[in-house]
């Protein structure tokens, strides 16, 4: 049995959550989840308690705490090792790598203008510069590596590089941003996978709301 906790937020809305929470479910890899609801402003005084950043995700393993999302799933998957977060292939897995940070330290407009929101109806806004510049590069991204991998997902199987943009599936969705086939395909093969589909029936069944997130 593993002693792995896993602290996230609101499942309707924490992007960052959703990341690591959905990498180790998709592998099958056990995991105590608490969940801690924003307050007031997306925060919450506990997430301090938690985390040197005081916010969502952090991983409790024994002594050990890690926080940001990728660094959660890196450290999994150095326990994990054949749990197959990362691609076998060292060229895939430099590229499912590089994409992932991308998705980590990028997409700064699309993020702010387009909050995950899983409840939320489609429904187009208008988009602010940038937005549409952050859509094509995912496209491209999505596009680029399926081609490469012969999906269904970026490098062939479920792994940390789909987690990583699997907020974004919401986003594309919910804002109606984008139309071009090969990218709903893929966006149908993650809600199509259990693990989506498991924390979305969650995030449906919330009762909090948070204003700043409901673009």
């Amino acid at each position: 049995m593993s002693d792995l906790t896993l602290y996230i937020a609101n499942k309707n809305y924490s992007s960052w959550s959703f990341r690591p929470w959905i990498a180790l479910t998709a592998a099958g890899i056990p995991f105590r989840e608490v969940l801690i609801p924003f307050g007031p402003g997306a925060t919450n005084p506990q997430f301090r308690e938690l985390s040197p950043t005081g916010r969502v995700p952090v991983l409790r393993h024994g002594g050990i705490r890690v926080w940001e999302s990728l660094a959660i799933i890196e450290y999994v998957a150095e326990l994990f090792p054949d749990a197959g977060l990362w691609p076998k292939d060292p060229g895939f897995r430099s590229m499912a790598r590089s994409v992932s940070m991308e998705m980590l330290s990028g997409f700064h407009a699309l993020r702010g203008a387009c909050p995950m929101n899983m409840r939320r109806p489609v429904r187009a806004i208008e988009l602010p510069v940038g937005v549409e510049a952050n859509v094509r590069r995912i496209e491209a991204i999505w596009r680029d590596m399926r081609q490469m991998s012969g999906g269904p997902f970026l490098f062939g199987p479920f792994s940390a590089a789909d987690a990583m943009f699997a907020s974004v599936v919401n986003r594309f969705s919910a804002y109606d941003l984008v139309s071009d086939q090969d990218t709903l395909d893929y966006m149908a093969a993650i809600k199509a996978h259990p693990a989506w589909m498991a924390w979305e029936t969650a995030a449906l069944a919330e009762s909090w709301i948070v204003p700043e997130d409901e673009a």
